[in-house]
Formats: C-alpha cells, structure tokens, sequence
C-alpha cells in the first residue's frame, strides 16, 4: 500500500492547494478574531444576523477546545487558541518558507 506524502506532491497540485487553503485559513483566523472581540460582551444575540457569521462556523471548535480548556477566571481563552492554531497552521503551510510555497516552486 502506498502512502501519500507531502513531498510527493507535484508542483501544481500545491499551487492549488494554496489557493484553496490561504482563502480557508485566513478567513478561520478573521472569524476567530472576531469571536474573540464576541467575548468581551457575553449578552450578544449570537443566533442572530450578523453575529451568526461568526458564531456558527467557530462554535463546533470552541465546544470542542473548552472541553480541554475550561475558561480561565471567567474568561474564554479558547478563540485565541484557535486563534492561534490557525496563524501557525498557515505560516507553517502558506508563508514565505511554508511547505506548500516550497513544494510549489520546485523543479520538476
């Protein structure tokens, strides 16, 4: 059985992953500020216009994370975490030396 390795992308497969992944992860992290600057007033309606845009595609992670993470003194810490995850996912993947970026520029 042969297993998929990063390495053993071609470079155009990688140009496309880029282009799906940078639009993906940046939005994740705008929404995660978002939910952030969300938690400094606890009383918004979050199942309401326009709050839902940023509440219903994050809750699923943060539901997820606060198991892990309890909030701390009363405060949520868990969209800076995703916050944070997501920042280094797309450096890591999509930065100036990110893997992606690197496999992209290879010579075939």
């Amino acid at each position: 059985m042969q297993r998929l390795v990063l390495l053993d992308l071609d470079p155009g497969t990688a140009k496309l992953a880029i282009s799906f992944l940078g639009p993906f992860l940046s939005a994740f992290a705008f929404l995660f500020i978002l939910r952030i600057v969300m938690s400094w007033y606890p009383k918004l309606p979050v199942g309401k216009f326009p709050y839902v845009i940023a509440y219903a595609p994050t809750e699923p992670f943060l539901v997820t994370t606060r198991k892990l993470i309890p909030p701390l003194a009363g405060v949520d810490v868990t969209p800076v975490v995703w916050f944070g995850l997501v920042s280094f996912l797309n450096e890591i993947l999509l930065g100036p030396q990110g893997l992606l970026v690197l496999l992209s520029q290879k010579q075939v």
